[in-house]
C-alpha cells in the first residue's frame, strides 16, 4: 500500500489521541485499584471512537475505498492443465 495515506485524518488523529488518553486514565486507576475511575477511562476509549466516526461523518475523514476504485481487473487467461510424468 505505498502511496496510502491511510489514517492520516482529522478524524483518525483525533478519535485516537482521546482513545489513548482514556487508556491512560484507565490504567491509572487501574493501579491504584479505583473501579469506578477505570470505567470512567474506559468510557473517554468509547467516546475516541464515536467522535472518529462524527467526524468521519462530517467529511474529515478517508472517503469510502469504493469511491476510490475506477479501474477494473483484466481478465485472466486461462492457464494449460499440468500433467505429472512417471
Amino acid at each position: 500500500m505505498a502511496g496510502s495515506s491511510h489514517g492520516h485524518t482529522p478524524a483518525a488523529w483525533t478519535g485516537v489521541t482521546i482513545a489513548f488518553i482514556g487508556f491512560c486514565v484507565a490504567g491509572a486507576f487501574m493501579v491504584m485499584a479505583q473501579p469506578v475511575g477505570f470505567w470512567a477511562g474506559m468510557a473517554i476509549v468509547l467516546l475516541g471512537g464515536v467522535v472518529g466516526m462524527i467526524m468521519r461523518a462530517m467529511g474529515l475523514g478517508m472517503p469510502k475505498q469504493s469511491a476510490l476504485v475506477t479501474h477494473t481487473a483484466a481478465p485472466a487467461t486461462p492457464r494449460e492443465p499440468v500433467t505429472a510424468e512417471s
